[in-house]
């Protein structure tokens, strides 16, 4: 007869369990790796991460907040999420404190509000969370949640692209080629589209960017070889072109 494989509530009450459960963030992940060899993991994602959170770990907190907000083991739940993501995020969770910013920016499941969103930002980029940072910069870049301060997002995109964030490289090669917020200078344009064409997750407008300034010389050393080559890894509509017409 096959063994009947082991579910959660097969474990003692959760009551027993609740004094060697990790209080902060460390070890979260290895104690959820390890119930996975017994427990399934649908379960552990709502049992044992519910356990977490009550008992006022921030991380899994933000991880049950995940769970109600993408619908995973449970019915997609956007109050629910909100709930979890803001006790995690009032402990200083920083992720949590970007969600926030994320869901108040986007109205994802809830009224927008850019103010809110901007404070939320502020508060996990002060912790050096990249992704809050380049957040943080494009409100002040446009203006949203914030008085407009191109200087202000240069400010904020650096310390993202300190952390090697694409997005935030990126958006530095745009501001110096418009002369947005610094100088213009081509040359550091094609540095920070350089940086992020060069990052694992490809950014294709860094790379059209740097492939039209090889091509055609601007702030860099005229390279048709090495243009093509970054327009061909684009693949953008505008790469295309530009190489239809050469």
């Amino acid at each position: 007869m096959r063994k009947r494989q082991q579910s959660f509530t097969d474990m003692p009450p959760q009551s027993n369990l609740t004094p060697d459960l990790p209080k902060d963030s460390k070890g979260i992940n290895s104690l959820i790796m390890a119930a996975m060899d017994f427990i399934p993991a649908d379960q552990i994602q709502f049992h044992l991460i519910s356990e977490l959170a009550e008992c006022g770990n921030a991380e899994a907190q933000f991880h049950l907040g995940e769970i109600y907000a993408e619908g995973k083991v449970v019915a997609v739940d956007k109050l629910e999420a909100m709930k979890w993501f803001r006790k995690a995020a009032e402990q200083g969770y920083a992720e949590a404190q970007n969600q926030l910013g994320r869901m108040y920016e986007w109205t994802l499941g809830i009224k927008r509000d850019q103010a809110k969103a901007a404070k939320w930002y502020r508060k996990a980029a002060k912790q050096g969370y990249p992704e809050a940072q380049l957040h943080l910069g494009e409100m002040y870049a446009n203006g949203r949640g914030v008085a407009k301060d191109e200087a202000e997002a240069i400010k904020w995109w650096r310390k993202a692209a300190k952390e090697r964030d694409s997005r935030a490289q990126y958006n530095l090669g745009v501001a110096y080629a418009g002369g947005r917020g610094v100088p213009k200078d081509e040359a550091k344009a094609v540095k920070w589209f350089c940086k992020a064409a060069e990052q694992h997750e490809y950014d294709v407008r860094a790379q059209y960017e740097l492939g039209r300034r090889l091509f055609h010389g601007i702030g860099v050393k005229h390279d048709e070889v090495e243009g093509k080559f970054w327009l061909e890894a684009s693949g953008t509509q505008k790469a295309r072109e530009l190489l239809k017409s050469i």
